[in-house]
């Protein structure tokens, strides 16, 4: 694959995957039109890196297909200056992504691979290896918390790491079924609302604690 290859892919991501379902920012469109999305996935498969599933990296972890990426910074309305707390980081695709649009990043990733990988990859962000559901006190409040990927519950923990009149963008998995979501935060109150239904990766470790059975 040539880098005029991989230029076409993008743009017919950015024609066919985003455009068409509901990612109206421009300038999302713009920095995922200019973020090279293979220099994110492993190099030996790097000629799909931009299909529309939850990418594979290995040990149980995935990327989120595009549009899932998309339709989550779309919502967030990302504004220069930001402060983000990003959960599941990964490689660093979407961290690059929010250092293109102005924000300024801590990346959570607990997975040693990933992290070395996409501290080595997004070194403009502040990388931070911790358990994905404690997130990162040290840089609290933000103003956005992205949890990229799918969960069962929303810690507490994260909740608190958001600053009075903050965002939080996801996916909540109910019923089996995986839905975009985006909240905000007042005072002590906090909720969620779902905006779209979408196939996020799943995130480990945000499990809900199993019911008693009789």
């Amino acid at each position: 694959m040539t880098e005029q290859n991989f230029e076409q892919m993008r743009r017919a991501m950015v024609v066919s995957q985003l455009r068409t379902t509901g990612v109206s920012d421009a300038r999302v469109v713009t920095a995922m039109g200019e973020v090279a999305r293979e220099r994110f996935v492993p190099a030996d498969k790097a000629a799909i890196a931009y299909a529309e599933i939850a990418f594979p990296l290995g040990d149980g972890r995935s990327l989120n297909p595009p549009m899932v990426t998309g339709r989550l910074l779309t919502q967030a309305q990302v504004v220069a200056g930001d402060s983000v707390l990003l959960i599941g980081a990964a490689t660093g695709y979407t961290a690059a992504l929010l250092l293109a649009l102005g924000a300024s990043v801590v990346a959570v990733e607990e997975d040693e691979a990933l992290f070395a990988q996409g501290k080595a990859a997004v070194p403009g962000a502040t990388w931070v290896k911790a358990a994905l559901t404690a997130g990162s006190k040290k840089g609290a409040p933000y103003s956005l918390i992205l949890i990229d990927g799918a969960v069962e519950q929303i810690p507490q923990a994260l909740v608190d790491q958001l600053a009075d009149g903050g965002r939080l963008v996801g996916a909540l998995i109910e019923n089996g079924v995986s839905r975009l979501v985006s909240g905000a935060k007042a005072g002590k109150g906090f909720g969620t609302t779902a905006f779209a239904d979408a196939d996020a990766a799943v995130l480990p470790g945000f499990e809900k604690p199993a019911g008693f059975s009789f």
